[in-house]
C-alpha cells in the first residue's frame, strides 16, 4: 500500500457543499449539482453531503403539490445519476419525493450512475416561520413496503444506512435538518446501529444567533453520538420572499469542529475534511455504556436502517496526502483560552489530591527531592500551593537537593533560589561520598574512580537519594512525594523500586512532560509564587532535560534524556494515540509525519518560543516510535505498581488503577511488525 495515502490510515475525506439553486428548477439545479459534484471528487472526496430539498428548492411551499414539479424532480434525480457515473463518492442530494400517495422531503443518495434509496425527514418544523406539515408527510409516521421509485428505478425508502466495503469503518447515515434539532435525533439511533457519519441536509434560514445555534447542536451530537457530523444548509439562490439564507456547512468528530464555510458567500462553497473513522471504533470499543445503552434503546428495532452496500473505488497504490492539521501535542490545546483553563484544571487537580492526601494520613510534612529540572519544580509548587490552601507554613515543606557525580551548578542554583523564593525548608544532601562507599562495596570500577558509567553507576545514585528522602521522612514525620511525570512512566524512564519510581505519592503521575512545561508557565503568569519565585521557574523551562547521573568532560554536552529516549513532543504523541486510541503503529506514525514535517504548518500551543519550534522527517519519526513501543513493553512492570497519584489529563492516565492495565511480560512484536510495513513503502 502506499503509505501517505489517507485512506489506508483510516481517514475519510468529506465535503459539505451549498451552492446557487434556482427555485422551482429541477432541470438546472441537476446541472449545478453535478458541476459540485465534480469539484468535490476531484477533491478527493468520498462523501458529498448537498443542502435540503436542493433538486427543487426549499421555499416553494404550496408548488411542492404540484405534479409537475414532481415530474421535473423525478428527471433530475436522473440526470444527477447518469452525468455522476464515472464518480465514485456517494453523494446526497435533497428532493420532495412522492410516496404512498404523500410527498416526502428526502435525502436521495447517488453514487456511480445509481440512485441508491430515499431517506425521509422524519419530524417536520411546523412552528415560527415553517409550515413544513402543510406540504410533507412526516417520515416517522412513514408505513407502505418500503420502496419507492425514482426514475426507474425501485429503491429502498427510510433509514438507509451507506455501508463503503473498501474503506473500513466508513458507514454513513443521513438525517434532514429539524431531525438533529428534537430531543431524540434519528441520527443517536443511527450511531447506535453502526453509523460512523451523520450527513445532515439543512434548509434551515438564517436569523440572529441561529449559525451559533446550529454548531452547539451539532458539536453536542457528534460528541455524544461519537460520530462525524456533516452539516450543509441552503444558501444562494432560495427565495427571500419572507426568509433569508446564509448556506452554513461545517463538519465534526467527536465533538470537535474540524471545518467550516464561509456564510452569506456569492460562490460557490465547498468545505472539505478528513474524518479520522478509527476514532469512533476506539471510543465505542473503550466506553462499555455506549453499547449498553444500544442494548437497553427499546426504540432501536423500529429505527432499524437499511443496509446499503458500495464501493468508493480508491487505489490503495494512489498518493492521496491528509489535508487535515493535526495537532502536534494532543495533551496540550491550541487555543490559549482553552490552554489557560486546562492548566488552571490541572494544577488545582493535583493541588486538592495532594490536599486530601494529608489529610487523610495526619497532615504529615511533604519531604521531596528537588534537582532544578522540570519534574521536581512542579512538584514542589504544588505542595506549596496545597500547603497555603490548608493554612500550614511552606516550611512544612523538606526540600533536598541532592547533588551526584553529575550535578551542574546551574541546577543546583536553581533548585536552592526556587526553595528561598517559596519559602520551604531547604538542605543540601551530597550522595557521592555514600554512592561512592557503596560502588566500592560492590567491586564497580567506579568506587576507585575508574570512569565507568554504566547503568549501576546511575542506579545507585538514583536508589541512594530515594533512599534518604524515605529515610527522612521516617525521621522528620513527612510523607516522600514523587515527582516523576507519565512519559517517563511510559518510556521506563526511571529507577524501579529504591528509585526514582516509588514514593509514598506521586503527584505528577497523570501530567506529561509537554503540558508540565505548560502548567509551570500558567503559574508564573498567575503570579502565585511572586516574581523571584516566576524568575527562576522561567530560568528552569529553558534547561536541558537531563537526569545529570554521568559526568560531562570538558568541551562534551551534558546527558540529554530526549537523546536517548526520544524528544518528549514525539513520544507524547506516540502516548496518546497508541494508548488513548489504540491505534495501529503505521496509522500513528502518518499521524505525527503530517502533524510535525513542516514546522510552518499548523499552529503551536500559546507561548511556546520560536526556537523550540522543530520538525522531523519519516525516518526520525518511525525511529523514535519504534523505540517507544519497545520501551513501553518492556517497562510495565515498573508501571504496575506505580504508587498512587491522581488522574489528571482527559488523555489518560497510566496508573493500573486509574487508567492502564496490561501485563508485563506482553509481547510487543504485533506492533513492531506493523512498523515494518512502512518502512517497505518508503
Amino acid at each position: 500500500m502506499q503509505f501517505n495515502n489517507l485512506y489506508n490510515h483510516g481517514f475519510a475525506r468529506v465535503c459539505a457543499v451549498t451552492s446557487r439553486i434556482w427555485a422551482a428548477d429541477p432541470a438546472r439545479n441537476a446541472e449545478q449539482i453535478v458541476q459540485m459534484a465534480k469539484k468535490a471528487c476531484q477533491g478527493g472526496a468520498a462523501l458529498v453531503v448537498f443542502p435540503e430539498l436542493c433538486v427543487s428548492g426549499y421555499a416553494l411551499d404550496d408548488l411542492f403539490h404540484q405534479v409537475s414539479l414532481l415530474d421535473e424532480v423525478d428527471a433530475a434525480l436522473e440526470t444527477i445519476a447518469t452525468k455522476t457515473r464515472d464518480l465514485g463518492a456517494l453523494l446526497l442530494v435533497g428532493a420532495p419525493l412522492l410516496y404512498e400517495g404523500r410527498v416526502y422531503n428526502c435525502c436521495v443518495g447517488i453514487q456511480r450512475g445509481r440512485i441508491l434509496a430515499a431517506t425521509p425527514k422524519m419530524y417536520l418544523a411546523s412552528y415560527g416561520e415553517f409550515y413544513e406539515k402543510r406540504y410533507f408527510a412526516e417520515g416517522a409516521r412513514a408505513g407502505g413496503d418500503g420502496i419507492v421509485q425514482i426514475a426507474d428505478d425501485l429503491v429502498p425508502f427510510g433509514r438507509v444506512h451507506y455501508d463503503c466495503l473498501d474503506v473500513i469503518g466508513f458507514t454513513v447515515s443521513p438525517e434532514v435538518c429539524e431531525d438533529v434539532w428534537v430531543p431524540l435525533p434519528p441520527s443517536t439511533y443511527d450511531a447506535l446501529s453502526g453509523a460512523t457519519v451523520i450527513a445532515n441536509l439543512s434548509g434551515s434560514p438564517i436569523t440572529v444567533g441561529r449559525a451559533k445555534d446550529r454548531e452547539l447542536m451539532v458539536a453536542s451530537q457528534s460528541a455524544r453520538a461519537q460520530v462525524a457530523y456533516v452539516y450543509a444548509a441552503a444558501g444562494l439562490g432560495e427565495s427571500s420572499t419572507d426568509l433569508a439564507w446564509d448556506g452554513q456547512t461545517m463538519i465534526y468528530e467527536a465533538g470537535t469542529q474540524l471545518a467550516s464555510g464561509p456564510r452569506f458567500s456569492r460562490e460557490d462553497v465547498l468545505t472539505f475534511a478528513d474524518v479520522d473513522l478509527d476514532r469512533f471504533a476506539a471510543a465505542r470499543m473503550r466506553q462499555s455504556s455506549y453499547d449498553d445503552c444500544r442494548a437497553a434503546t427499546p426504540m432501536l428495532d423500529a429505527f432499524e436502517p437499511v443496509l446499503v452496500e458500495w464501493t468508493f473505488g480508491f487505489d490503495p497504490q494512489q498518493t492521496i496526502p491528509l489535508e487535515r492539521t493535526l495537532d502536534r501535542f494532543p495533551f496540550v490545546p491550541d487555543d490559549p483560552k482553552q490552554l489557560d483553563q486546562d492548566c488552571f484544571e490541572a494544577y488545582n487537580i493535583q493541588v486538592s489530591a495532594l490536599v486530601r492526601r494529608m489529610e487523610s494520613i495526619g497532615s504529615p510534612k511533604i519531604v521531596i527531592g528537588v534537582s532544578g529540572g522540570l519534574d521536581s519544580t512542579h512538584a514542589l509548587i504544588v505542595a506549596a500551593r496545597a500547603m497555603d490552601l490548608v493554612g500550614r507554613p511552606r516550611t512544612d515543606i523538606l526540600a533536598f537537593t541532592m547533588p551526584g557525580f553529575a550535578t551542574s551548578d546551574h541546577t543546583k542554583s536553581n533548585a536552592y533560589a526556587l526553595g528561598k523564593a517559596l519559602g520551604v525548608t531547604f538542605e543540601e544532601l551530597d550522595i557521592r561520598p555514600t554512592a561512592l562507599g557503596m560502588l566500592k562495596a560492590m567491586g564497580h570500577p567506579a568506587g576507585d574512580g575508574e570512569e565507568v558509567y554504566d547503568v549501576t553507576f546511575e542506579n545507585v545514585q538514583a536508589g541512594l537519594r530515594t533512599d534518604f528522602l524515605f529515610r527522612i521522612a521516617n525521621q522528620r514525620g513527612g510523607i516522600v512525594l514523587g515527582t516523576g511525570d507519565m512519559s517517563e512512566l511510559a518510556l521506563g524512564w526511571c529507577t524501579y523500586g529504591v528509585g526514582d519510581q516509588m514514593s509514598h505519592y506521586v503527584i505528577n503521575s497523570g501530567l506529561p512532560k509537554t503540558m508540565i512545561q505548560h502548567v509551570i508557565r500558567w503559574v508564573i503568569a498567575q503570579d502565585i509564587f511572586g516574581a523571584d519565585a516566576a524568575k527562576v521557574l522561567d530560568s528552569i523551562l529553558n534547561t536541558e532535560i537531563s537526569p545529570e547521573l554521568v559526568p560531562a568532560k570538558e568541551g562534551e554536552e551534558i546527558q540529554s534524556t530526549q537523546a536517548k529516549i526520544g524528544p518528549y513532543e514525539l513520544q507524547d504523541f506516540n502516548l496518546y494515540y497508541l494508548t488513548k486510541r489504540g491505534y495501529l503503529p503505521a496509522k500513528v506514525a502518518f499521524m505525527s509525519w503530517n502533524a510535525w514535517a513542516d514546522r510552518e504548518r499548523g499552529e503551536f500551543p500559546a507561548g511556546y518560543p520560536d526556537e523550540e519550534r522543530r520538525q522531523y522527517d519519516l525516518q526520525t519519526i518511525l525511529d523514535w516510535e519504534e523505540l517507544f513501543i519497545k520501551r513501553f513493553f518492556a517497562n510495565q512492570f515498573k508501571r504496575s505498581c506505580v504508587p498512587n497519584g491522581p488522574k489528571v489529563m482527559g488523555g489518560g492516565s497510566l496508573s493500573p488503577r486509574g487508567d492502564w492495565r496490561m501485563p508485563s511480560d506482553a509481547s510487543a512484536q504485533g506492533w513492531l511488525a506493523d512498523l515494518q510495513w512502512v518502512r517497505e513503502a518508503i
